[in-house]
């Protein structure tokens, strides 16, 4: 029967049309056609992107209503779905009455010190890793590599110490930037993930522009970096968000109200402000973030795919 069918397939010059891997799934194309498998799966859908968008933007919208709110509306009825008056004002006296602008902008540039000295120290390591690759770069590799197994909580000790009093400098860093900015560039990880990005790009640009005279900068300037936008994008938003959220080094290294950033300032006023103003200041340490990924996210989503499409 098979011969038979083969031949007439065969005078007949139709083929039966191979299934397409990727056009596999767990339903085929005849469940499909069933109503009642339609409906399950219409229903499936509705489901898991409804609890998608409840886990992800309930917190948010929640947060948003209690920002609006009375403290009394907060305490009484904390889930309720809409406050009894809005309170537009809560915003603005969140941001003079308890200091929120202030603990923003400190929030701000300790965000843009982090991502610079991050950036500044990935870079060049990776660079030196797997570029320029020294004699001892593979030491270099390996003890990088094992601190990515040390807890943080364990070095937590002996680096207040030592930004307490710096060696060799003898000087404190604490109530300063600084001792903010110089441990978070201090990242393993980053310096590792823009190496081995480093390490696939081509050889024979960088043989090419060694022939021409281009010196180590210049290749880092002119080849390296316009080659690694992807993997640049990627450190950037790791190290933005590490920052933002720090609450522990901060609230230790920065002590003095006037230099700490928001997540330290809430946690310092939260026994003394008012509830309503409290859950504003929440909100706008919050919502910057989330508005900058939306207003940046083709960026950063191309960037991490194009990083990830590169190594894969």
């Amino acid at each position: 029967m098979t011969f038979v069918t083969t031949t007439v397939r065969q005078l007949t010059g139709r083929r039966k049309p191979e299934p397409d891997p990727e056009d596999r799934t767990n339903v085929s194309d005849l469940d499909r056609r069933r109503p009642g498998v339609r409906i399950t799966m219409a229903i499936i859908a509705v489901v898991v992107v409804g609890a998608l968008i409840v886990m992800s933007a309930g917190p948010l919208l929640w947060l948003f209503k209690s920002a609006l709110s009375t403290s009394q509306d907060i305490l009484r009825d904390p889930f309720g779905w809409w406050p009894s008056g809005v309170q537009w004002q809560n915003l603005s006296d969140a941001w003079n009455k308890i200091q929120i602008g202030q603990y923003l902008m400190n929030t701000i540039w300790m965000t843009l010190g982090c991502w610079f000295f991050g950036l500044l120290v990935a870079v060049t390591g990776g660079y030196g890793i797997a570029i320029l690759k020294p004699a001892y770069a593979r030491f270099i590799n390996a003890a990088v590599l094992a601190t990515l197994f040390i807890p943080g909580v364990v070095s937590l000790i002996s680096l207040y110490v030592t930004v307490l009093d710096v060696p060799l400098v003898g000087v404190s860093l604490v109530n300063t930037f600084w001792a903010v900015w110089l441990p978070s560039a201090a990242s393993a990880f980053n310096v590792l993930l823009v190496a081995r990005f480093f390490d696939g790009l081509p050889k024979d640009v960088f043989e090419a522009a060694r022939i021409d005279g281009s010196g180590v900068f210049r290749v880092l300037w002119s080849i390296v970096l316009p080659m690694s936008k992807p993997v640049l994008g990627v450190v950037s938003l790791l190290t933005i968000v590490a920052a933002w959220k720090d609450f522990l080094w901060p609230m230790l290294v920065l002590p003095s109200p006037d230099l700490q950033p928001l997540s330290v300032g809430l946690y310092r006023i939260s026994d003394t402000a008012p509830t309503s103003l409290l859950m504003a200041g929440m909100f706008i340490s919050v919502i910057i973030p989330v508005l900058l990924f939306v207003i940046f996210q083709k960026q950063f989503l191309r960037s991490a795919g194009q990083a990830g499409a590169i190594k894969g």
